[in-house]
């Protein structure tokens, strides 16, 4: 049984009034206690044609590779939340350009948005929820080890937008974007 924060009283499932979807009311005090997906936030850093990559020290997916990712903080937007990421995890102190990808994993309850990057130097270095971190050329990337099919998906738009020359142009980049099935789970 889940407990108000509010008043301590017990917590039960219900449509409430003037709403069409069944939320966690407060029997006591009425209070709704929205549950909504998180926002996982990061970057596609690119240092000339290779792609920075973190292979991660924590679960889920501990050893596996990632671009720099994590949920987004309350008080900043998604880029500064993507930017504080990539300094976290990478060390890296990104400019950080348009949105490129955006998404959904309803089975897991979020959604990941993805900035495209640029690093000024090639120099980088593990932060506390990094094993390692490395810039790879695109036929280096770790395709087996990947940690989530969001990164794999990230990384094949980007690889194939830049095959045609998307980037090359001052056009506004359009954001890719697409549902993650429960059915995609990358193999460990």
């Amino acid at each position: 049984m889940k407990f108000c924060s509010q008043c301590a009283a017990p917590i039960t499932a219900k449509i409430p009034a003037g709403d069409s979807r069944e939320r966690h009311v407060c029997e006591s005090c009425g209070i709704i206690h929205y549950q909504n997906p998180r926002n996982v936030v990061g970057t596609i850093p690119v240092y000339g044609d290779q792609i920075l990559l973190c292979r991660r020290a924590i679960e889920p997916r501990h050893g596996f590779w990632t671009l720099p990712a994590g949920f987004m903080e309350l008080g900043e937007s998604t880029a500064a939340g993507a930017a504080r990421e990539t300094l976290e995890e990478a060390g890296v102190r990104a400019t950080i350009g348009p949105l490129y990808a955006l998404l959904n994993v309803p089975h897991a309850e979020q959604v990941h948005l993805f900035y495209l990057a640029s690093m000024a130097t090639p120099e980088f270095e593990a932060g506390d929820e990094s094993l390692e971190v490395a810039l790879f050329h695109e036929q280096e990337i770790p395709w087996q080890d990947l940690a989530f099919p969001t990164i794999k998906q990230t990384l094949e738009w980007f690889f194939a937008d830049r095959a045609a020359g998307i980037f090359n142009t001052p056009q506004e980049i359009s954001v890719r974007s697409r549902d993650i099935l429960s059915t995609e789970k990358i193999k460990a």
